[in-house]
């Protein structure tokens, strides 16, 4: 009988999983609290301190990285995943620039944000209702998913301005096993400012945190998250000279991210 570490194979599998579902619980409740701490004490204390307003909110944005890579090294850890960048160096050219990610898992912001040098978000407004989150989706200036055009214009600012916008065209987590569909509303933003646009490849085997599964659903091995930062698509490259239609160039460049992300999913389907 195949034994490790002196227990039987099948009883050490039951046992590495009961002990990664405790930790998931242990960590999700530690991600809370640590919102909320962040929201009350260490911001209003950088607020005391940083007068300047582009420095207060550029170690604001430094204190959340930080924060998510002690998260993600405490799971990492204790042996509740993996994770492996390849190609997180290209992130530091990504001033202006828009990011788009597939979104296998529920950790994908954290991941990306963790290694990210700036990253502006879109939430969706119903989290400025989450006592855990809300101060720190305020403190780091995210925009907040309240109207379509009103959204683009804040987008395309924050972009000129020089920040990197994180979306996941998606609009929701991936379903495995289904076809990736894709709104227009990354390519639209792109377009209308005119931005380089980023493709990141996100790969979870065996699944974990997905869309239509709970936390405590824990896998039966530790998962492992392969993120892979592929080059920049030039968004002048879907509009010519005889078609200028900001809708059309968004259709086609909507098409083309749908190809390269779709990648990622035929990849861990095949895994």
């Amino acid at each position: 009988m195949r034994r490790v570490s002196g227990l039987p194979y099948d009883a050490f599998c039951l046992v590495n999983r009961l002990w990664r579902w405790g930790v998931t619980g242990l960590f999700f409740a530690l991600f809370g609290i640590g919102g909320l701490l962040l929201s009350i004490i260490w911001f209003n204390l950088l607020r005391l301190v940083i007068r300047q307003p582009e420095t207060l909110h550029r170690m604001t944005l430094n204190s959340i990285r930080n924060s998510f890579r002690f998260f993600l090294g405490g799971l990492r850890l204790f042996g509740v995943m993996d994770f492996c960048f390849v190609g997180d160096e290209k992130f530091k050219q990504d001033a202006g620039c828009l990011v788009v990610a597939n979104h296998p898992s529920l950790l994908d912001y954290v991941i990306l944000a963790s290694r990210m040098p700036r990253c502006d978000c879109i939430v969706k407004q119903a989290l400025l209702q989450n006592p855990f989150l809300r101060g720190v989706i305020k403190a780091a200036g995210y925009l907040v998913n309240a109207g379509s055009e009103t959204l683009l214009l804040a987008c395309e600012a924050r972009l000129q301005a020089g920040g990197t916008l994180l979306i996941f065209p998606e609009g929701t987590r991936s379903l495995p096993g289904q076809e990736m569909t894709l709104q227009r509303g990354a390519a639209n933003i792109a377009v209308r400012a005119g931005c380089d646009v980023r493709i990141v490849h996100i790969s979870c085997q065996p699944p974990m945190l997905t869309k239509q599964g709970k936390w405590y659903q824990i896998p039966r091995v530790k998962p492992q998250f392969i993120i892979t930062v592929a080059d920049k698509v030039n968004v002048i490259d879907f509009m010519d000279d005889h078609d200028l239609s900001p809708a059309l160039a968004a259709r086609r460049l909507t098409q083309h991210l749908r190809t390269e992300l779709m990648r990622s999913n035929i990849q861990n389907n095949e895994k």
